[in-house]
Order: C-alpha cells, then structure tokens, then sequence
C-alpha cells in the first residue's frame, strides 16, 4: 500500500502562504524578517519538491499497476516504476526529520591550543587555515575577530567568524557543515622544535558557535556587564599599542569573559567582544534546553562536545581520521588546504542516520 505522507499537507499550505509574502515588496523593508521568512521557504522548498517527485513516482507506479494486466509493457516497467517511487520516498522521509534550527546560521570557531605548548599554538595555526580555506572553496566570507599569537607564528587562541553570503537553505548553512568541528583535535608530528626528529603528539580544542543574527535575539542587560579596558600585547606580551584600545568584558551573571584587542580602536574591539558574547550566551542557552530536551537532541549536542576528542591528524602518514564516524583518508595535505567535503560529509551523514533512527523509533 502506498505511503500518504499527510503531514506534508500543512507544510504546502505554508510554502503557499509564505511564497505569497515573499512577493509582497513591502515585507523587503525589514531584512530581519525577510531574511527569516526566506530561509523557512527556502527549507519548505525542500519538502514541496522531494514530495511533488514522490506523488509523480507514486501515481506512475500507481497506474502502470493497473494497466499491467492489460498490457505486457506496462508489467515489464513496473518493477523501476515501483523502485524509484521507494528512493522517492526515502528521500522525503528524510527531508521530513525535523532538522537543526540553526542549519542555516552563521559560525564563529574559537580556536585554542591545548596540550603540547608552542607546537600546540602551531597547529591551531594550522586548523585556522584549514577553515579559511574550506570557507573560500564553499564561496563563505571569513574574518578573525581576535587572535593572541605565540611567539613561533601560532596562535594561543583565535576566533574565526564564517559567513554565507546571501540567504542559503539550511542544508547549505555554515553551521550545517561546520557545527561538527567542536571538540579535541590531535596531532602526530615532528614538531619544528624537536632536534631528534621524533614524533610529538599534541592538541588544539575548537568550540563552534552559531553566530546572533540580531542583537535582540540575545538580549544583554549593560548593567550585568563590566568593561575593561588596557593596552594592546604581542605574542611575547609587549605592548602594541599606545592607548587603552583592548576590551575585555565580564557577563557578570554567567562569568562569562570576553577579550578582543585586533582592532585600532576602543569602540570596534567592543563590538566584536559583544558579538562573541551573544554567541556563547545563545549557546549556552541552548545546551540548557537541551538538557530537558529529546535524546535526539542531546546527542546532537554531544557531538559538538568540546570535551571530545573527535580527529586525528597524523602528519607521518599524511592522514586524517575522525573517531566519531570512522571515517579515514590518507590525503591530510589536501585537508589542510581547505578540502574538507568527505570528512564533514561523513559527520552530517552520521547524524543523519542517528536523527532518522530517532525519528523511527
């Protein structure tokens, strides 16, 4: 018996709905709203054309039943008629499981070296190129907000903003691909300091964040911060600047604090503190209505830990393995260099399985 999918019945009525206020000019006067109204269409849009190729595929399997014992050809082509209405139909059982609602948002990355010291901060060097080159192949902008260098040329931490551009459906988001890099990344090398040649293993953490759209999503009482100001520092904590243009600021009801110092003035390295602070208050609120929330969600949770330790890059044998999905490949240089497809591609599809496995259960 065929399938009825009755639950896509109140989403075309809301792609309708939603295609007519889109036409409305006057909607385009609030980029906000018109911002979200397109992502929602763009994700409905989805729905709409797997379940339009899945009722055209139905019908066909469904007429050709009919007229199989009438007629010889019809029979011979039902087996593929029947068969491609079944991928039809897995494929809108999938685009039907609810997906993250921050599929389409902006990233920020904070970078951190970990264990392992200056050879640490290197390789957070190198995790921040890998990224801006992932960013540049998928036509994503990407700026780092702050950065402390280590004396080397690496980085004790450094946060990375990466930015779609234009309105992307939620499977094209940046947090849809990059929501999976939170966590310990391990590296096997021969540290540029190491006069034996011997193999050192360090790590570097990286906590993913969805960026705030809107300053009012996140709203933050001034009263519950406490500014400070100071001078600029270098990698070895020389003074870089002559004015008190770093900002570091303390939420105070969280304990939350952020430093921002890369800009020439007071007031841009305030903003982009706040930005990072909206972005860890959305998170965290985020991971508390998790804690209540269905296992599905909290294992979606887990898998942005930043406790995990997910990959292993192992410089040697020139490859990459993340322990999460199992997945392995021996072309390390060319992940470094931004070709990161396969491997975030992995992540999304073992959370696809576990998120269709919930939705079956």
């Amino acid at each position: 018996m065929s399938e009825t999918f009755d639950a896509v019945g109140p989403m075309l009525a809301e792609y309708e709905a939603l295609e007519a206020r889109l036409a409305d000019p006057s909607l385009h006067a609030d980029a906000g709203a018109a911002r979200t109204l397109g992502r929602r269409y763009a994700e409905l849009g989805r729905v709409v054309s797997a379940y339009r190729r899945w009722h055209a595929a139905d019908d066909d399997a469904r007429a050709a039943a009919e007229l199989a014992e009438l007629d010889a050809g019809f029979a011979a082509e039902l087996p593929a008629l029947r068969a491609d209405a079944a991928d039809a139909a897995e494929t809108l059982r999938r685009v039907l499981v609810p997906r993250d609602p921050d599929d389409a948002r902006d990233v920020l990355l904070e970078i951190k070296a970990g264990e392992g010291g200056a050879e640490s901060a290197l390789f957070a060097a190198d995790l921040l190129r890998m990224y801006q080159r992932f960013a540049e192949r998928r036509g994503w902008s990407h700026e780092v907000l702050e950065a402390t260098g280590s004396d080397l040329g690496g980085f004790k931490d450094v946060t990375l903003a990466v930015k779609a551009r234009g309105t992307v459906t939620p499977e094209d988001g940046v947090w849809a691909h990059l929501k999976y890099e939170g966590g310990v990344h391990r590296v096997q090398r021969v540290p540029v300091t190491e006069s034996q040649g011997r193999i050192h293993t360090s790590a570097a953490g990286v906590v993913a964040l969805p960026e705030v759209e809107d300053a009012g999503e996140v709203a933050i009482d001034p009263a519950d911060l406490r500014i400070d100001v100071y001078r600029s520092s270098g990698p070895g904590g020389q003074s870089v600047n002559t004015t008190d243009s770093a900002v570091r600021i303390t939420h105070l009801p969280t304990g939350l604090v952020v430093s921002c110092q890369n800009e020439k003035s007071q007031l841009q390295n305030k903003e982009q503190a706040l930005r990072i602070l909206r972005a860890r208050l959305l998170a965290a609120r985020q991971e508390q209505a998790a804690a209540a929330a269905s296992v599905a969600r909290r294992s979606q949770v887990r898998t942005v830990d930043r406790s995990e330790r997910i990959r292993t890059y192992n410089y040697p044998e020139n490859r990459i393995a993340d322990h999460r999905t199992g997945f392995k490949a021996y072309n390390l240089d060319q992940v470094l260099d931004g070709d990161m497809d396969a491997l975030v591609r992995s992540a999304i599809e073992a959370d696809e399985a576990a998120r269709l496995a919930q939705a079956g259960a």
